[in-house]
């Protein structure tokens, strides 16, 4: 993803051990499977809405960067743009694809997509959809000058043309199993040419707007406190129509004053709610924590590989001093589970036993050894070197990591200095280039947004945009790059799993841990079917009236 993968923040992965029921529908406040460490249970369905309603409003972490779909790479960006933008896919919250945009889409040959799209479909200034407008809005991310933050979708196509009124084709260098399978997510976005083209730089801002297919338009962008999003009564979906005539989205930055609007039933609800606040929130009795299946692992993101954690044996070390467990205590309270690879088993659905075997068992587990650690850090001559981490006031796992990671390279020889940013300037560590500068490590939470694996191993190939710390390594490259090119599953899944070893091996991000995607539903409004597929699916559609 995750693209410019922003901000990966407050939510993690759905636990490994919770994976395999974590698409069992059900219905009410919650159910699934409960943990030891917790009482708590996974919900992947809330109750249908008995009706309408006016209003709803939810509380967002930060102001989303961006409502360009080329650079929405955030939890803040597509949870908002989820609502008003469609996909030639939709991404639905069970992590299955079905037809959105393009009513069909078919793979004559390895190396052609054809999109059908679908008649009677009109942007939010009444205008129809068509071909042209597929083609522009796909070409845009494919053009350097834009710098895209998905363009690494498009990196094996070769060309993109309408071959009819209502026909995309797309024709690739090499067979690409990963380009239909996301364009369920923003890099399959269309916008209107014409929107675009007279937009310009300011398409996507609190100026130029968007104007997009999706259940609710864009209403009015308060910079530095508000988006309102608005029913869009010609949307064609109408199942997917809204059910409020007006979702209000409010930025709030801290953590505490988010925790208080909803207890005090100022706010409706929001999502990524901190672990720690669940207990007072649901005690609150204006509404229910809930917990959902995630694709998102916590990570420790090398950005600095010319630096001390150039050395792999360093890397290692950091991995080996970490009490994880004592951070998936602090950070979650004890909810999920320590993890060692990048991935969750969520996304492994049309792998083959064997190859989910491999990439879960038969890998190092990197289980806390303060004394080898140190050793391995004495041998790389690095024994009192000094690392940068970044991290911001955006939840209680950002302190927790931050000071976790802070014991562990002091207990082997490191010294660690610990910089705090705000919430937006974090964000552009996943965007900027020169925001990474001088910056060694930092925490993520990064989800995938296709059902396929191998979308988190192929933003780590040399020279990909979410490689932030550069890390270069043929063998998995040159694994990677087969795996795309393999169309069938059960063959791509021995290749991701193989990939998936030498990440673990070579640790270009330190994995930490497992957890779900909190939520807070207040008591006025219900109907969503909670799943990481917020970022991509039109949930705010589906809440109205409890």
């Amino acid at each position: 993803m995750t693209l410019n993968r922003l901000s990966r923040v407050a939510a993690a992965g759905a636990a490994a051990l919770i994976a395999a029921t974590a698409l069992t529908a059900c219905s009410g406040a919650a159910s699934g499977t409960s943990t030891a460490s917790a009482n708590w249970k996974l919900t992947t369905k809330t109750a249908a809405a008995t009706g309408d309603i006016d209003s709803y409003s939810f509380a967002v972490y930060s102001e989303p960067a961006s409502l360009d779909y080329a650079y929405a790479f955030d939890y803040p960006d597509n949870s908002v743009l989820a609502n008003v933008c469609e996909s030639l896919l939709r991404l639905n919250p069970d992590y299955t694809l079905s037809p959105s945009l393009a009513t069909s889409f078919s793979n004559p040959d390895p190396l052609t997509w054809v999109y059908e799209l679908r008649d009677g479909v009109t942007f939010h200034d009444g205008s129809p959809l068509t071909a042209a407008d597929a083609v522009a809005s796909m070409q845009r991310i494919m053009d350097p000058t834009v710098g895209s933050a998905w363009a690494s979708v498009y990196q094996n196509v070769d060309s993109i043309a309408e071959t009819g009124p209502m026909e995309v084709t797309v024709k690739t260098k090499i067979p690409d199993s990963q380009f239909n399978l996301s364009m369920g997510g923003s890099a399959g976005v269309i916008e209107s040419a014409a929107t675009l083209a007279a937009k310009g730089k300011d398409y996507g801002n609190s100026t130029g707007g968007v104007n997009c297919t999706g259940p609710f338009s864009l209403g009015q962008w308060k910079s530095g406190e508000s988006i309102t999003l608005d029913r869009y009564d010609g949307y064609w979906d109408k199942d997917l129509t809204a059910k409020a005539k007006q979702v209000k989205f409010v930025f709030m930055g801290d953590a505490t004053a988010r925790v208080n609007a909803l207890k005090s039933g100022s706010v409706d609800g929001s999502w990524q709610i901190p672990f720690e606040a669940a207990p007072q929130l649901q005690a609150s009795g204006k509404g229910d924590v809930l917990y959902a299946p995630t694709t998102a692992t916590g990570d420790l993101v090398i950005s600095n590989l010319k630096g001390v954690l150039g050395d792999v044996r360093v890397r290692r070390a950091l991995a080996m001093a970490l009490d994880r467990p004592g951070m998936l205590k602090g950070a979650t309270q004890g909810i999920g589970a320590v993890t060692d690879v990048m991935t969750t088993k969520l996304v492994w659905g049309t792998a083959t036993p064997a190859a989910t075997k491999t990439a879960f068992e038969d890998v190092t587990h990197y289980k806390q050894d303060v004394a080898a650690a140190k050793k391995l850090v004495e041998e790389a001559g690095a024994a009192g070197k000094t690392l940068t981490y970044v991290t911001a006031p955006i939840g209680n796992d950002f302190s927790v990591i931050s000071q976790a990671t802070l014991a562990a390279a002091q207990s082997i020889g490191l010294k660690l200095t610990i910089k705090t940013v705000s919430p937006a300037q974090y964000t552009a560590l996943f965007s900027d280039p020169s925001a990474r500068e001088g910056v060694d490590l930092f925490y993520t939470s990064w989800y995938l947004s296709s059902p396929d694996a191998l979308e988190m191993y192929s933003v780590l190939r040399t020279g990909e945009f979410s490689n932030y710390g550069g890390w270069s390594d043929k063998e998995f490259d040159d694994t990677v790059t087969q795996a795309v090119s393999t169309l069938d599953p059960a063959e791509r899944s021995a290749l991701t799993a193989k990939a998936q070893q030498i990440a673990n091996t070579e640790l270009p991000w330190i994995p930490l841990y497992e957890a779900p995607l909190t939520l807070f539903l207040g008591k006025r409004i219900t109907g969503l079917d909670p799943s990481m597929a917020f970022l991509y699916y039109p949930w705010a559609a589906t809440i109205g009236k409890r």
